[in-house]
This record gives C-alpha cells, sequence and structure tokens, in this order.
C-alpha cells in the first residue's frame, strides 16, 4: 500500500476540520461586527484577532502532529492486522471506541469462518485423495486384463484408460494446488531425466496416434520440482498428442535453460492465445474437440507460477505450437 506524503495527510486534515474553522471565522466575524458597533479601534480588535488565530494555529500544529503520528501508527498496524488487532490504540472518543468493538467483532467472526473453511477443505482433500488412491485400484486391474490380450479395441480401451488416469491425477493435483501445505521440494534436478520420464509416460500414445517424438538432451541442472514440473511437461505433451493428428513433437533446451516442447498440430486461433492460461477456457479447438476442461494450462500455469517458472506460448494455425518453459534461475551471491 502506498504511503502517503505530510502534506498529502495536511490536506486531508485541513479538510476533515473545515467545519470548525469555518465557525471560527464566524466567531471571529461576529466580535469584529459587534466591536465596530462599539466603535472600538480597529488596532485592538486585529490585535485580539491576531492572539487567538496564533493560539489556534499552535493547538492546530500540535493536533496535526498527532493526527500524524496516529494515522502512521494506524497504517503499521494494517499491515499486520491479522496479528496486531489486539495494538490498536487506545479510542480517544466513543465512536472510535465503537468502531474497535466492531473491528473486533468482525475478527472473530472472520476466524470462525476461516477455521470452518480449512477444516470443510481439509476433510475434502483427504477423501479426494482416498478416492484417488482407491480408484486406482480398479483401473490397474482393468490395465492388467486389457494388456493380456493385444488387439486393436484393447489398444482403444487403454488409450481411454490412460485418459481416465490423467484426468484422476489433474483432480488430486488441483486440490493439492489449493492446498497451504503443497509439498514442493526445492533442489537441483537433472532436467534430462525429468523429461525422459514424461516421454516414456506418453510413449504408448505418440506411436498409436503415429506421431514421431525428437527430443534432444541437454546435460543442464535445474532449481525446481521435479513432481510438479513433470506434471507440466506431462500436461504440455498431453495437448499436444491431442491436437497433433499427424507429424512430430520436438523437445529441446535452450542454453538460456528454456525447456521448448514444439507440435506440428493444428495451432492455436491468434484471438486464443492470450487466453489459453484462463481457467475453464477451450477455445475454438476446445469447443471443436468436445471434450477439453480447459483446466491443464490452467494448472500449468499456477504449477509454473508456484515454482518461479515462466509460461509462454506461441502458435500459428495450421503451423503448431510451440510452449516454452523458462528454467533459468538467478545465482545469490552471500558477501
Amino acid at each position: 500500500m502506498k504511503e502517503e506524503k505530510w502534506y498529502q495527510i495536511l490536506v486531508r486534515f485541513l479538510w476533515q476540520y473545515r467545519k470548525t474553522g469555518m465557525m471560527f471565522l464566524v466567531y471571529c466575524l461576529i466580535f469584529l461586527a459587534i466591536f465596530s458597533l462599539y466603535n472600538l479601534e480597529l488596532e485592538a480588535v486585529m490585535y485580539a484577532a491576531g492572539l487567538c488565530c496564533l493560539l489556534t494555529a499552535v493547538l492546530l500544529a500540535g493536533r496535526f502532529r498527532n493526527y500524524l503520528m496516529e494515522h502512521r501508527e494506524r497504517r503499521r498496524i494494517l499491515e499486520n492486522v491479522e496479528i496486531l488487532l489486539d495494538e490498536l490504540p487506545n479510542p480517544a472518543t466513543l465512536a472510535e471506541e465503537d468502531y474497535q468493538e466492531m473491528l473486533r467483532k468482525l475478527n472473530a467472526v472472520f476466524s470462525e469462518n476461516l477455521n470452518g473453511w480449512q477444516n470443510e477443505r481439509r476433510e475434502s482433500m483427504d477423501y479426494y485423495t482416498t478416492w484417488v488412491h482407491q480408484i486406482k485400484t480398479p483401473i490397474s486391474v482393468m490395465r492388467m486384463r486389457l494388456q493380456g490380450e493385444d488387439t486393436e479395441e484393447h489398444r482403444e480401451l487403454l488409450a481411454e484408460l490412460f485418459r481416465v488416469e490423467q484426468y484422476v491425477e489433474m483432480a488430486l493435483n488441483w486440490m493439492r494446488l489449493g492446498s497451504d501445505s503443497t509439498d514442493f521440494l526445492f533442489r537441483e534436478y537433472e532436467l534430462d531425466s525429468i523429461v525422459r520420464q514424461a516421454i516414456r509416460k506418453y510413449a504408448p500414445q505418440f506411436i498409436r496416434r503415429r506421431i514421431g517424438i525428437k527430443y534432444e538432451p541437454a546435460d543442464v541442472k535445474v532449481l525446481t520440482d521435479e513432481k510438479w514440473l513433470l506434471f507440466i511437461i506431462e500436461q504440455i505433451l498431453s495437448n499436444a498428442v491431442k491436437y497433433t493428428p499427424q507429424g512430430s513433437v520436438t523437445i529441446r533446451v535452450t542454453p538460456e535453460k528454456v525447456l521448448e516442447i514444439a507440435d506440428t498440430g493444428i495451432g492455436i486461433a491468434p484471438e486464443d492465445v492470450p487466453r489459453i492460461f484462463e481457467k475453464g477456457f477451450t477455445g475454438y479447438n476446445g469447443r471443436t474437440d468436445k471434450k477439453s476442461t480447459g483446466l491443464g494450462l490452467y494448472l500449468c500455469r499456477l504449477t509454473a507460477e508456484k515454482l518461479s517458472h515462466k509460461i509462454s506460448v506461441e502458435s500459428a494455425v495450421g503451423v503448431g505450437t510451440t510452449v516454452s518453459i523458462d528454467l533459468h534461475s538467478d545465482t545469490l551471491w552471500v558477501e
């Protein structure tokens, strides 16, 4: 919050006490009129008025000093009002006492609602976590049975089952990202190892769709969280497979530690590119596909922000799409 200059506060102080100032001027005019009716010397009137103005100026200066200090103290408390509510200055008027009592009651209501919301979210998180682990068992059983016989029908069902797994993981990660206790573990990882994990996972999808995958390994270490960076890469590969009817997907790392995943798919309409990271936005491609949720890239953006990575997209209709993840980190030197 931008701090106001002292002269800006002075203007607000004078405006706040404008009615008092106007009354003072009215009183001065009344005295001037009465003195003139009694034919008193003007010098006596001016002398008395000057003394009153001087005394008023001294009192106003002292009041403004207190006004400024009280304002700055309130601003200090406002920056950490959740923990400094009990440090509010002693009320100088009955109105201030009433306002402080309102604040305390509102804070009590807010704390009660917050605790209730946190408990409900914790219970929801526990439920979805349990549900995800339970649903994985029948998914694994179905995969084993489908893999028992290599037929075109079974390959199609395995592909659909893979999509089910991805949606299940997406639901769990959605809950985790909104949690205050997200299990981030930051350290330096071999980027090549993370990328290869994602490629191995999606290899059957590339083979099934007859899409080539080109990867240029890079001996690069990045400061990140392995699990969550892998989630971002998997979501991007998922979109690449979905919207690339033919051609290939190329993964490379620039010298500036920018991971680029480029496909030769249908591309994204120019008017959709600025909004593809918005929650629930599917764009023209999503409306055509009828199955897009508009959550994949939104979760990628949320995850990238929490990892302090930058994610961007360049695309051309009929040419393809390139998603870039900036993984470079600044080196901190301690003197």
